[in-house]
């Protein structure tokens, strides 16, 4: 069964770099065609995408937040981890890792979910 965990803090002063880390069990994170991503969702607002890391090591991130942006992986705990450096209040948000099957050209399995606020 694969499964994806968020952790990370849940609270970062502004301007500081939120950092959250997706453990993966259940499925190698560099199995081909599976897109590694961060999607989060303002209170009372709609989905987000942030970005991806592909099974190869590839990036692609929003173009809006591109220049603060970094995804990351490391292949020996199975784990990929995204960095939003400068937060603002508006990065408060839940932030989800989910998985993009490139074969089925969907997202297949989420993660739970963790909640970030923003404030100091």
């Amino acid at each position: 069964q694969v499964q994806l965990q968020e952790s990370g803090p849940g609270l970062v002063k502004p301007s500081q770099t939120l950092s959250l880390i997706c453990t993966v069990s259940g499925s190698s994170i560099t199995t081909t065609n599976y897109y590694w991503n961060w999607i989060r969702q303002p209170p009372g607002k709609g989905l987000e995408w942030m970005g991806y890391i592909g099974y190869s090591g590839d990036r692609n991130y929003s173009p809006s937040r591109k220049s603060r942006i970094s995804i990351s992986r490391d292949t020996t705990k199975n784990q990929f981890t995204l960095q939003l450096s400068t937060v603002t209040p508006e990065a408060a948000a839940g932030y989800y890792c989910a998985r993009f099957d490139a074969n089925r050209y969907g997202y297949d399995y989420w993660g739970q979910g963790t909640q970030v606020t923003v404030s100091s």
